[in-house]
Formats: structure tokens, C-alpha cells, sequence
């Protein structure tokens, strides 16, 4: 229950910071009436949780596809401390398994509930209504999504970024994610600014 709440509160704070310094990059202040900093933190909170989880869920199950696929040594080479060039292959698969998979969908849904916090211009509110999601499908930029999000951060930042990540031990890889998500709410920041205005 810890590592739950420990998961919560790095991406609450960290990758909130993210977001409120691409606001100032973006508009030249902290501050604006619809973000709602504080709806924000929340669902990052809750989304690094299940980020956790993907963790847990791709860190074993790579690996095991892996040694099924014939490479005999995936899992123990993968538990070993330190570094190994073996051991770099299998986090870089580990990692694109992960970014392949896990984060179109989060990305994509991330950006949803970004619109809906701006829907109800950034109040606590927006948890008492449900997420319209036909309605957000239809309004999601879904050529910057697929053409920056999805082509251009994913292969160029999040698995070399990730393969680092799963490099480290157990105990430090959700921190280090809460730091990268400091990079992935700026660069998602920048990916809304082409977003034209609903």
C-alpha cells in the first residue's frame, strides 16, 4: 500500500511540475484559470499508479516472452544487478514492449482527460461529470497525436528513456519515471499547444 501511495504522490507532484512549466513556456505564466493545477495532480497521481502497475506487468512479462521466444537467459540476466550488455538488450525490449503497447493507449487517454479538466475550466467539478469520450475522439487532434506523440516521442525519447529506466533496480525505477514524466507533461504540453482551440 506504501509503493501505491509513494507512485501517487512522485507523479502527482512531479509530473504536474512538468505540465506547469510547459504553461510558462507555452503562455508565460504559471497560471491559468482553466488548467486546474489541482484536478491535474490528481489524475497524474492515479495515472502513476497504473504506470506502476505497467511496470510490474512488462518488467516480468517480457522477459518471459522472451526466454519463450528462445532467448534462454532473458529472465536471470534481467534480474542481475549491474551492468551487462545482455542485460540492455532485454530492458530495451522490455521498454519498447511497454511504449508499444501501454503508452498509446495512456497517452491518448492522458490527453482526454486534459480536455475534460479544460471543459469545466480546470474546477474540481469535472470529477462529479463523467468523460464524454465520443465526443473527446471526435475533438482529439489525432494527426498531431499520431505524428508527434505517437511517431516522434515514443521511438526517439521514451525507449531509450524507458531502457535506462528498467536498467535500475526495482525501488528506483518509479522514481526515475516520475522524473521522466516531468519531460513527457512538457512534451505533451507542446503537443496541445497545436491543438486547435475547441
Amino acid at each position: 500500500m506504501n509503493a501505491i501511495l509513494l507512485s501517487f504522490l512522485k507523479f502527482a507532484v512531479l509530473a504536474t511540475l512538468g505540465e506547469v512549466i510547459a504553461l510558462r513556456m507555452r503562455t508565460g505564466s504559471f497560471i491559468r484559470k482553466d488548467f486546474g493545477i489541482l484536478p491535474r495532480a490528481l489524475v497524474w497521481g492515479l495515472f502513476g499508479i497504473v504506470i506502476s502497475w505497467a511496470f510490474v506487468i512488462f518488467s516480468k512479462g517480457t522477459p518471459a516472452l522472451l526466454t519463450s521466444l528462445g532467448w534462454c537467459d532473458a529472465e536471470p540476466v534481467f534480474a542481475t544487478t549491474g551492468f551487462s550488455w545482455e542485460k540492455l538488450g532485454v530492458a530495451f525490449c522490455v521498454s519498447v514492449a511497454m511504449n508499444t503497447i501501454f503508452a498509446p493507449v495512456f497517452m491518448s487517454f492522458h490527453k482526454i482527460t486534459d480536455m475534460h479538466i479544460e471543459r469545466y475550466n480546470g474546477s474540481l467539478r469535472c470529477f462529479l461529470h463523467p468523460i464524454n469520450i465520443t465526443r473527446s475522439f471526435r475533438e482529439l487532434n489525432w494527426e498531431v497525436q499520431w505524428s508527434f506523440v505517437f511517431k516522434k516521442t515514443i521511438p526517439f525519447f521514451w525507449y531509450p528513456a524507458h531502457t535506462i529506466t528498467f536498467m535500475l533496480p526495482d525501488e528506483w525505477r518509479v522514481l526515475f519515471a516520475a522524473l521522466l514524466s516531468v519531460a513527457l507533461g512538457i512534451l505533451l504540453a507542446v503537443e496541445g499547444k497545436k491543438k486547435p482551440t475547441s
